[in-house]
């Protein structure tokens, strides 16, 4: 599940809700990028750095560089630490400034961007991370570029939403039932068709993923032995079965359109007589007759 969410370039669209969130998955995607040798960029708007890193080792701290925009997002402070124009313009630089190598930048979260910044902006961004785009001065081709965004669906529109997910090579849909997460995986790969996949996992606290089976429902593991099985055809008020009479009369039914010896003879062999045929019509009041104006009754 993992090589293959890290395998494409471009954006990898996680979408999380309040019952479900990803932050969690984020981190397990960030701490596998670590251990490939990876380069690691966190742009962080929603939570501390001393909280995001919480959970990973010394070596995975070391190996991811937390731009903060938690503390001071417009860098009111001035103290130069945070990028004066913002997250995008460190968005940017980073693609510019990433030695040779595959590359992962992790956005906490697109959905924060998304409430500060318009929509298309952040979509033209995200775009030149793609493998159609290409970012201006990166060190790096596009397609070993690697984004995490993390989104809050619930808090956005069907617009934005469709926007960021027509820009994803990847999609995974947090969900859950009995307790137990699952990640509904959509894979969109050049020249091939989309691929659906649905995985059922835990994540440890050291930021492993621990994949399961899916759990069974309540009814599977304990079937009810008071339940009766419902005929369908108890009230209806006509029979769709037959009686072994009822289907011997159908099958000697002669049907209309069919043609029996009788009505063979009949019409091969006419009885010789003169052919003739009337018509009698008897008109009533409201017959117009009148042949030099036909339409005299309709009152023109």
């Amino acid at each position: 599940m993992l090589e293959s969410l890290l395998a494409l370039g471009g954006l990898v669209l996680l979408r999380d809700s309040v019952e479900w969130e990803g932050r969690s998955l984020l981190k397990v995607l960030i701490k596998k990028s670590a251990l490939r040798g990876e380069q690691v960029h966190v742009l962080g708007c929603e939570v501390s750095e001393e909280e995001f890193r919480e959970g990973f080792d010394p070596e995975i701290n070391s190996r991811v560089v937390y731009h903060d925009f938690f503390r001071d997002p417009l860098n009111w402070s001035k103290t130069g630490e945070a990028f004066p124009a913002g997250p995008l313009a460190a968005l940017r630089a980073v693609c510019r400034r990433t030695a040779p190598g595959p590359a992962t930048i992790a956005l906490d979260s697109l959905s924060w961007l998304l409430l500060h910044l318009p929509c298309t902006t952040l979509c033209q961004t995200l775009h030149t991370l793609s493998p159609q785009g290409s970012c201006p001065g990166a060190s790096t081709p596009a397609e070993q570029v690697h984004v995490l965004g993390l989104l809050h669906e619930e808090l956005h529109g069907p617009g934005p939403v469709g926007a960021l997910s027509s820009l994803a090579q990847a999609e995974v849909t947090l969900g859950g039932t009995a307790g137990q997460a699952s990640a509904h995986v959509l894979h969109r790969r050049p020249q091939q068709r989309p691929t659906n996949k649905t995985h059922w996992f835990s994540i440890l606290p050291d930021f492993s993923l621990d994949l399961q089976e899916g759990p069974l429902l309540e009814s599977q593991l304990h079937p009810d032995p008071h339940t009766h099985l419902v005929d369908p055809m108890a009230h209806l008020t006509f029979n769709l079965h037959l009686s072994e009479k009822e289907r011997e009369a159908r099958d000697s039914l002669t049907l209309p359109f069919q043609f029996s010896s009788e009505k063979q003879q009949a019409l091969l062999h006419r009885r010789p007589g003169p052919a003739s045929s009337h018509i009698f019509s008897e008109p009533d009041a409201y017959d117009d007759l009148d042949q030099e104006d036909p339409d005299d009754d309709l009152d023109i």
